[in-house]
Order: structure tokens, then sequence, then C-alpha cells
């Protein structure tokens, strides 16, 4: 008997094992969770996301909002009630909201505040999915269906039957105005709440048809009921009313603009027209469905391709447009740096000291359509307000650190961005070098960054060691964007001097970067594991390793690549202790590395997230393919709780999908990308170009995670990185797995990737 029990255990622990393999994936938008990441508050964020309903780079998201009005965790997978389905351009909770307005189905006594209109729901009754959205409301025995376009949607409201159905639009405080039209079934209306400004002349319109005659209609400012049915004030909230039969659907269509209620209008007949909901549904599937297949992955686990396309999913939002098309079908934008209105693109929403390490890599190699667009927006961000930005929510946005525009602008073009003006890309890229600018534009600190190659740490400009590094990077990329646009070599060469200013934060002593005063003494006490102060939500072991383009400089610094590999692996041995006096506080990106049990590996922010792949510059590429590979098993599900802290405008995404395919770029203006390993049996890459990538690893398994061996193209492949300009090529990737290291591979000079230093 123990015998067959075993036997048994055996078949029925093979056919589980197989059973979690998923094959060939022909739908990937029904493999997406976007609830994954939305169970996060203020002291930890396993995310800090929301369920995002909406088109790829959609100009309007619409989500269920379970927060309170103004609050950034508008929706949080622990809440029990929802209070509206809310129309939001919300990047992160940390930047919160703008050009946002709710719209709440309910029955029984009209009460129009959020807490009279909320009703309890269960994840049991919700269904989320990228193009639908639907919940059971269970305190007014409603259930709400969302389906979107990229500046419309579609509103299903399954009502019981009652002599008292209405729905409630509330275009939120801060200024707002509403019109109800009910011979015309219509409301219109605008917002002006946002949360980052000034903004000039700032006003979401919005345009709403009913398909139900309207027998009720009602204003209010705030709770107070007003006469007629038009209303400005502070606060609008409008009533339309109907009785319902049990069973009745009732449609909205729905569709906004930050330009005025004819250009929704315009938006609505372009984007919806006649369509039924589930026109308009299938159509946003077979969207989802087109942008997604550019990846498709073969022989991972069911978890593991739950995560994939859930991370793809979050990185296929940002930046969303900010653009609308006119009625003759050309782009059209109104301005968050002057408050006009212009034609061309638009683009808003990230913050590039998270999104030029990754992000706008991914989008170079897979969508580069998109990032012309997103290029020339650029050009019109600094056309009309003098500055590019370094995070846009809408406007320039006065948070985080670097002049990281010159990675995401460079890294366009080096790769083969073309058809928008680059020139003037290139004069706003030496602008911002230059100058200090307002809203984190520009470099500040840039008098003494130029003068003594540093920021210094004692002249009351935070964070200085960080900016220093950042600086650094960022003028390698001019360097590299000069060079290509054929600039004179005295212009190049100063860039290319000040990208080696690194070198003067590095302290001999600790193996560390280190703050330095302004007479060129290093700031004492020093501790590495103190966060924030001279560095940015980070401490000196994450910011260390921040020389993106020349890791055989910081090699040299720190005493050869052995001294290297040991100052990498301490990363991972160390406790994670830390300082926390500048914040005063336990902030949440501490909390997430203390609790990751990975020593001070901080991968739930961005500053270390390349780190694992530099033992690659070292000659121990098997060291960079265990821990990518940990990373991945451990910090990443498609649940709730999937991240391992801010998402982040898809940056920690963009990881997580690039490490999957076996690369990373670890400095994105090189040209290169630094060899992990893959994730996936099989990954194919449908290139824009027509060409496929397919990137083979038949043997791989959790086990078998070491790359011991690699041919391209069916050529013997020995180097620690590929080169974007091949991959553009089409090829095939083979790589042979296997559960030991081979530390004969990619051991030798010549295999390591790029770095200045050694630039031939």
């Amino acid at each position: 008997m123990k015998k067959r029990f075993l036997f048994l255990s055996s078949i029925l622990f093979a056919t589980t094992t197989f059973a979690q393999q998923a094959a060939k994936i022909t739908d990937p938008v029904e493999w997406i969770n976007p609830l994954m990441g939305t169970q996060s508050k203020y002291d930890l964020s396993n995310g800090n996301t929301y369920p995002a309903i909406a088109l790829p780079w959609g100009m309007n998201f619409w989500t269920p909002q379970t927060g309170k009005m103004g609050d950034g965790w508008q929706y949080t997978y622990d809440a029990y009630k929802i209070n509206g389905f809310k129309q939001t351009h919300q990047p992160s909770p940390w930047m919160n909201d703008y050009g946002q307005f709710a719209i709440m189905p309910a029955t029984g006594k009209i009460k129009v505040t959020q807490n009279g209109r909320q009703s309890w729901f269960s994840h049991k009754t919700e269904i989320a999915k990228p193009y639908y959205y639907s919940v059971y409301l269970a305190d007014h025995d409603v259930t709400t269906e969302i389906t979107p376009t990229e500046r419309s949607a579609q509103f299903r409201f399954t009502y019981p039957k009652s002599d008292s159905s209405f729905i409630v639009i509330d275009a939120f405080d801060k200024g707002s105005y509403i019109k109800v039209d009910r011979s015309a079934g219509k409301i219109v209306g605008y917002s002006t709440k946002y949360a980052r400004g000034p903004l000039k002349n700032f006003k979401n319109y919005f345009v709403i048809y009913v398909d139900k005659p309207i027998a009720l209609a009602q204003v209010y400012s705030d709770s107070t009921l007003n006469e007629g049915s038009e209303l400005n004030a502070k606060h609008v909230s409008a009533v339309i009313g109907f009785k319902t039969a049990k069973g009745k659907k009732v449609n909205l269509r729905v569709a906004s603009s930050f330009i005025s209620i004819e250009q929704a209008e315009i938006s609505l007949q372009r984007e919806v027209g006649k369509d039924n909901f589930d026109a308009t549904c299938a159509k946003a599937k077979a969207t989802w469905n087109k942008t997604l297949n550019r990846l498709a992955v073969e022989g991972g686990t069911v978890d593991q391709t739950r995560t994939f396309y859930s991370c793809l999913y979050r990185m296929l939002f940002f930046p969303n447009k900010m653009y609308e098309l006119d009625a003759k079908n050309q782009p059209i934008h109104w301005s968050a740096q002057d408050g006009a209105i212009h034609p061309g693109y638009k683009f808003a929403g990230t913050g590039f000291w998270d999104t030029f390490r990754a992000l706008y890599p991914f989008l170079n190699l897979v969508y580069p359509a998109i990032n012309k667009e997103m290029q020339a927006g650029l050009v019109n961000d600094y056309k009309e307000g003098g500055w590019l930005p370094e995070w846009s929510s809408p406007g320039y946005s006065d948070v985080m650190v670097g002049n990281n525009s010159a990675s995401v602008v460079s890294d366009a073009y080096l790769k083969g961005g073309r058809g928008y003006d680059i020139n003037t890309l290139y004069e706003a890229l030496t602008h911002g070098a230059n100058n200090d600018g307002p809203n984190a534009t520009g470099r500040d600190g840039v008098q003494y960054y130029n003068e003594l190659g540093y920021v210094p740490y004692d002249v009351k400009i935070n964070e200085n060691a960080a900016r220093t590094l950042e600086y650094a990077y960022d003028d390698f990329t001019i360097y590299k964007l000069g060079k290509a646009l054929g600039r004179p070599a005295a212009e190049t060469d100063l860039y290319k001097q000040r990208s080696m200013n690194y070198k003067n934060l590095f302290d001999p002593q600790t193996g560390l970067m280190r703050g330095k005063n302004k007479d060129g003494k290093f700031q004492s006490p020093f501790n590495p594991f103190k966060w924030g102060d001279a560095f940015t939500e980070g401490n000196s072991w994450h910011y260390t390793w921040s020389v993106f383009h020349d890791i055989n400089g910081l090699i040299g610094l720190m005493g050869g690549k052995q001294k290297f590999i040991a100052k990498l692996d301490s990363v991972w041995s160390l406790p994670p202790v830390f300082d926390d006096s500048y914040y005063g506080e336990v902030i949440h990106e501490i909390r997430e590395m203390q609790i990751a049990g990975m020593g001070q590996y901080a991968h739930g922010n961005q500053p270390i997230q390349h780190m694992p792949y530099l033992y690659n510059y070292a000659g121990q590429p098997w060291k960079t393919q265990t821990h990518v590979r940990d990373v991945m098993n451990k910090l990443y599900k498609a649940t709730p709780d999937g991240y391992c802290g801010d998402e982040d405008n898809g940056q920690t995404s963009a990881w997580y999908v690039f490490s999957a395919m076996g690369f990373y770029p670890v400095c994105p203006s090189s040209g290169q990308y630094v060899l992990g390993t893959p994730l996936f049996k099989k990954l194919t890459l449908t290139l824009e170009n027509g060409k496929k990538v397919i990137i083979n690893a038949p043997t791989n398994s959790d086990a078998n995670r070491y790359v011991s061996a690699l041919t391209v193209n069916g050529k013997p492949y020995d180097y620690n990185w590929l080169s974007h300009a091949a991959l553009l090529q089409g090829g095939v990737l083979n790589f042979s797995m296997s559960a030991t290291p081979n530390k004969a591979r990619g051991i030798k000079a010549e295999d390591v990737p790029y770095s200045l230093s050694t630039e031939k």
C-alpha cells in the first residue's frame, strides 16, 4: 500500500508540474492581472498600482475608486467599499492625480456624497481585465461594467427593479461645472482638480450620453441641492434618475478632453461612434492582444507567464498620451507648460529618474514608433516651457534628482529614432546640462558641478552625491549624442570629460561613493547605511554602482576585478541595517529592503536595479545569473502583493520583462544589453520592422538557470552582451542551460560589456 501511495504521488506530482507549464500564448491579454501591486499603503508598497482599465498609452484610464477624493491611494485591494468609477491620469499615489471625475450608479435614497453613495463589494464578484472591468455593488444591487478607448469609454449598468435608480456624476472640488440636458440625454462639464501645479487654463472637459430617457435631473454644490440643471461652483455633482425593471441595462458613452467639450465630442464620435458596449470591448481586447503579441513566451510556468504579461501591461501605460486628434485627424494638445492649445504631440505621467533605466530602452527596442511620438512631444515641452521635464505630471513637477532627460533623448536617437526635431532636443539637453531650472528641470548645483566636478555636500543642496553621479552619466549620453550629430569635438569632449566626474566621489578608504565638501574633503562622519542625505532614496551601498557608462573605471577605482566582485557580493551578504535619521521615519523604501531577505539589495527602488548585471564586467557572469533569477522568483508575482516596492511608471516591470528575455540595458546609450538568464524555454520578439528575435532555452528550469553555452545565428557566442543594432536584424539565440555554472564562459577581457574608459 505504501509503495502504491508513493507511485500515485509521483504521478500526481508529474501531472501537476506538467499542468503548470504554459504552452504557446495566443491570447496574452487574458493572462494579465490588473490587480497586481494594488495591496499597498503609505508605509509598505507592494507596487502602489491601481487597476487601469485603458488602452496602451491611452490618454484616459478608468479605475474603481475605494479611496476618498484627493487620496493618492485611489484603489487599494484591502478596501471593501467603492464610491465611484473614476477617470484618472495618476502615475503614482505620490504624484496623485489630475483631470479626474467619477461616475457612480446607485438605487434608493439619493445621496451624492462619497460616503453616502458608496457600496460594499467583493473581489469574488470583481472582474478586472485591461479592456474590461465589472463589479457587483451590493448596497445598490447594481452591476457596473466598463470598457475603454484611448480618450473615451463605455459604461453598462445592470439595475434591479426600482423606482429610484440613478447615476451620480462627481466633477470633484477645486472648481467644477456640470450641465444636464434632459432632452438630449446628455451631460457635459469639466473638472479643474489637480495635485501638481500650477497649471494655467487647466480644465478636463467631459461629455456623457445616456441611452435611457432622463426622468430626474439635479445638480449639487457639495451636498446642497441647487435649482435648475446647470451649476458652476467649487464642487459640483449631478444626479440623473429613472425607473428601472429588473435586469435593465443602462449604457453611458463618455469622453473627455483637455481642450474643449467640442473636442471631447469629436473623440467620442471617432473612437466609439455607433458601437455598442460589446463592440468597443472587442476592439479594446484586440488592441491589447496586438500590442502584447510583440512578445510571445512559451514553456514557462503559469505563474511566470501571468507575471510576465502583467508586468508588460503595466509598462504600456507610461508615459500616456496628452494629445488629441482634431476634426481633421491632426494631433493637437493643451500645454501644461504655457496653458495654450498647440498642434502636435504631447505625453505626460513619467519620471525619468525611474524610467530612463529600462522603460525607455524597452520602447526603443520593441515599440519605437510610439517613442518617436514621445520624442516629438518632448520637443513641444521644450518649445512651450523652455525646459525638458524630469518628472511630468502633467507639467514640470519638482520631485527627484538628475537630468535624465538626456538619457531618454540620446538613447532614442542613438538606437535609430528619426522623424522629429533632434537638433532642438540636443539644444534642450545642453541647455539643461548647464543651467538650473525650475521644478527639478536642468541641474541643481550646476555651477559647483561644472567648476569642481561634483555637487558639494556642505552647500545646502540635498542628495548631492546622487546628483553628481547621475549628471556624470547624463553627460556621457550628451557626449554620445553630440558625436552622432557631428557636433564639434571641443563640445563633445567637454561632456566626455565631465562624464568622468563620478571619480571625484569615490572614497578609497571605504571603497564606496561618499559625499564631498566644497573644500575637497569627504563628508564626516560617514555612514554607508544612511539613507537619503547625500543620496536619493537609498544609501551609498545602492548608489556606488551608478556609473552605468564606465563600470571598468569603477573596477579600477576599487582595486581590480576581485575586489569589485567582493564588493558586489557584500551587498547580498550584509544585514539589512539602515539609518533613517535623514527622513525621521522608516520610509517605505527602507522597509521593503529590510523585509526582502536580500541583505542591502533594495530592488524595490530603482538606483540599484542594474547592479546584479555588473558581475558580467568582472568575469563572473554566473553570479549575475544566480541573482537575477532569485530576484525574478522571489520579488515578482501576478498577485495584489506582487511587487517589492513602487512599480514606478513601468520601470520595475521593465526590469522583469527585460530580465525574462535574458538581457538588460545597464547603460542605455551604449547600444548594448548585458546578458543575464532567460526565464522561458522560448520567447519570440517580433520587431516593428517585421523581423523576429527568437530566444530559445529548451532545457531552462528553475534549477537550470545557468548559461552553459550560447549561439547566435548558429555561431558560438561568448560575449556578455548583445548589440542593439544586431538585434534589429533579427536572429536566433540558442541558450544551453544547466544546473551548474560554466565558469569558463564570458571570462575573457574582450567578453565584457561597454565601458567608456575602454572605448575604441
